[in-house]
């Protein structure tokens, strides 16, 4: 299986909340570019944050590569999630290729977590960087980073 982590394009500075911060002109074109390597795979799923700013992204790059999927909105996708707790909640979406859209720190700890087993060494995740961790299960230490891509 291939586990795709898309962390959301540049988004606003300020909003009433941080859930609903928006992405900007930037953030967009950002996005653009990153969904372009996901052209051409076999995404089964599209995960994303509850957060606008996550939203947004899982929205455009399902327009950019003309995909027919739905967005399945999940609470345990923000910001402040713990990535063993993620990694636990994706369990029954093993098995096919999944694009999961949200955060940092929490997408950058959880690509440490899966590729290392421990948190100690997370992954930079720039604004729009996509990684692809591929592996037979979603556990600490099992999967391998076959690809990390910053616009």
């Amino acid at each position: 299986m291939r586990l795709w982590l898309l962390r959301h394009g540049e988004a606003a500075a300020y909003a009433r909340s941080d859930a609903e911060r928006p992405l900007t002109a930037r953030g967009r074109d950002e996005v653009r570019c990153s969904a372009e390597h996901l052209r051409g795979q076999a995404l089964q799923r599209i995960l994303v944050s509850p957060y606008l700013r996550a939203q947004q992204t899982a929205e455009l790059v399902r327009s950019t590569l003309n995909l027919d999927l739905p967005l399945t909105t999940l609470d345990w996708l923000t910001p402040d999630d713990d990535p063993r707790e993620v990694a636990r909640h994706l369990d029954p979406f093993e098995g096919g290729d999944v694009l999961v859209v949200s955060h940092n720190p929490l997408l950058g700890e959880l690509v440490g977590f899966l590729v290392h087993g421990h948190l100690q060494l997370p992954a930079a995740m720039r604004t729009a960087s996509l990684a692809a961790l591929d592996g037979d299960l979603i556990m600490p230490g099992a999967m391998q980073l076959s690809a990390l891509h910053h616009p």
